[in-house]
């Protein structure tokens, strides 16, 4: 059997020494690995689990500007993340896309719905007018422009743009370590850091391969330590202090059947105060979120969390029958690492700290922390990563290679142009309304033409293998080359977003999950498949 990357990888983890070593294969550590191989530094990065297995890929889905810091007064992150989105939509045209946010204020709220009207507006003009612009809704024409909505206690709307992640956020995340790797970073999921060290002018960081339960020592002049929630952890068993630390939010996130047809986000205020939003998701709706101050990332959904969010839910919408927990396909939940300072976070408003990222860097042992952040910053992490890495005395060689971003248009119109000579898009029959040409393109970029080649040479490369799935054959062929799965979790949940749209029952019994896990895993597929299913409800 042909050795995989991941197993190329790790064993050059064990042999090469690397200017900088990441810790942590989420949003953070992706983008840091991203700009800093796409800059021509030796990285390597590592994750214990499966990368953006933890709050990277149970986020909202939504790159917005942060309107809700507006309340808050916090002008100057609003700016930064407004230019922070629309730099994201320049980049990725095919994956950020706008969206239009219908909000319904109710009877009574804090602020009156003309005055929140202008809020939208200031968000818009700082917004630098990229977006579509907004517009005031009065309460009698609510219930026209959205049906479903129950306006018995409406005072009134608006109707703004921000922007969202077509595919889902984990796809996004892995996009950049795709990149990474094409730009020579040495990146492996299942490997955990059991801490590090110095010695001499390098980190020693003792890790090992979850896979084969193998140790062994990684070096490397730079350590970064991109952990998400577990940045504090991990600094602890590196023997590094800082000024900053975590504290958590946990957000819960319930998937139902689709419940408009409109595609926009509905929002509105929930019981508890905070911003409560019906996101598409391709056939589904995503419902959410919570808002609970808990003192680990390790988390779970709860009977109150799904009472939480189907109450208001069925409060705010007139669905007939009402959502129930039967409704619910699938559950996404996290915590939010809020970045706070000193030792006097416990006197923080907790419900008030914003997502803004802090990058604290340890100039004499060589050591970055990234503490907080969200995925709309995303761009500015990487580049700022990559600054400080420099002024640590690591080469740049090229510091102005522009190391994120889809292809030229030159190279989508020559994709576009094969697929519609092979006429692609009637290929498979399937129940989104967009083009499996589009859909490629967005998924996998310049690697996409390697699936026009491989239906051509069979065209059985265009079928879908589990209904609703919305993934061929050709591309699961593609993941088993080139994305590092592991486990059938990483494919069905995090590579794809099969698990979070298609029922359990539906995908258990589907035929093709077990020809899906031969090409996965070869010989190892009914181990994995029956470890799969032995592990989901």
């Amino acid at each position: 059997m042909a050795i995989s990357l991941r197993e190329s990888n790790v064993q050059k983890l064990r042999e090469q020494a690397f200017d900088v070593l990441i810790v942590g294969g989420g949003i953070n550590g992706a983008v840091a690995a991203a700009s800093l191989a796409g800059c021509g530094v030796r990285v390597a990065l590592i994750d214990r689990g499966d990368f953006a297995s933890g709050v990277s890929s149970n986020s909202s889905n939504l790159a917005w500007g942060g309107i809700k810091y507006l309340e808050s007064h916090e002008y100057l992150l609003v700016n930064k993340l407004c230019k922070s989105r629309n730099r994201l939509m320049r980049a990725y045209p095919s994956t950020v896309k706008e969206i239009r946010f219908f909000t319904t204020i109710q009877r009574g709220f804090r602020f009156p719905p003309f005055f929140i009207f202008l809020g939208t507006i200031v968000y818009w003009i700082m917004g630098r007018f990229v977006t579509r612009s907004p517009r005031y809704i009065g309460a009698s024409a609510l219930e026209r422009a959205e049906p479903v909505i129950d306006t018995s206690d409406a005072a009134g709307g608006l109707e703004y743009s921000d922007c969202y992640l077509y595919d889902n956020d984990a796809r996004f995340v892995f996009n950049f370590i795709r990149k990474s790797l094409n730009y020579g970073c040495i990146a492996a999921n299942y490997v955990e850091s059991l801490g590090a060290r110095r010695e001499g002018d390098q980190w020693l960081t003792h890790a090992r391969d979850v896979v084969s339960g193998e140790s062994f020592d990684i070096r490397s002049k730079v350590l970064i330590n991109a952990c998400g929630p577990y940045v504090d952890a991990q600094n602890l068993r590196c023997g590094e202090s800082t000024e900053y630390r975590h504290l958590f939010s946990k957000g819960v996130h319930l998937i139902v059947d689709r419940i408009t047809d409109n595609k926009r986000v509905l929002t509105f205020f929930a019981s508890d105060g905070r911003m409560f939003f019906l996101i598409p998701m391709g056939p589904k709706t995503c419902i959410g979120t919570t808002d609970t101050q808990v003192e680990t990332p390790e988390v779970t959904a709860t009977d109150e969390d799904r009472d939480f969010i189907l109450a208001n839910v069925n409060a705010l919408l007139d669905l007939d029958p009402p959502l129930t927990r039967d409704s619910i396909i699938a559950e996404r939940v996290g915590v939010r690492p809020l970045a706070v300072s000193g030792h006097g976070g416990q006197d923080a408003d907790w419900v008030a700290l914003s997502r803004k990222h802090v990058i604290e860097v340890d100039e004499t042992t060589r050591h970055l922390s990234i503490f907080g952040g969200k995925l709309t910053d995303c761009l500015n992490v990487g580049d700022e990563v990559a600054d400080h890495v420099r002024r640590l005395g690591v080469d740049i060689p090229a510091p102005n290679h522009r190391w994120y971003g889809e292809p030229g248009p030159d190279l989508r119109a020559e994709f576009m142009l094969q697929a519609r000579l092979m006429d692609l898009d009637s290929m498979t029959a399937s129940s989104s309304s967009e083009p499996l040409s589009q859909r490629f393109w967005r998924r996998y970029g310049e690697s996409a033409f390697g699936l026009l080649e491989r239906i051509r040479e069979d065209e059985r490369g265009a079928e879908l293998l589990i209904e609703n799935a919305e993934y061929t054959r050709c591309e699961i062929e593609l993941a088993a080359r080139r994305e590092m799965i592991v486990t059938l979790e990483d494919f069905m949940r995090r590579r794809s977003k099969i698990e979070l749209v298609v029922r359990r029952d539906e995908y258990k019994q589907a035929p093709g999950l077990r020809e899906a896990c031969d090409i996965l895993f070869g010989e190892q597929a009914e181990m994995r498949l029956q470890e799969y299913l032995g592990t989901q409800p």
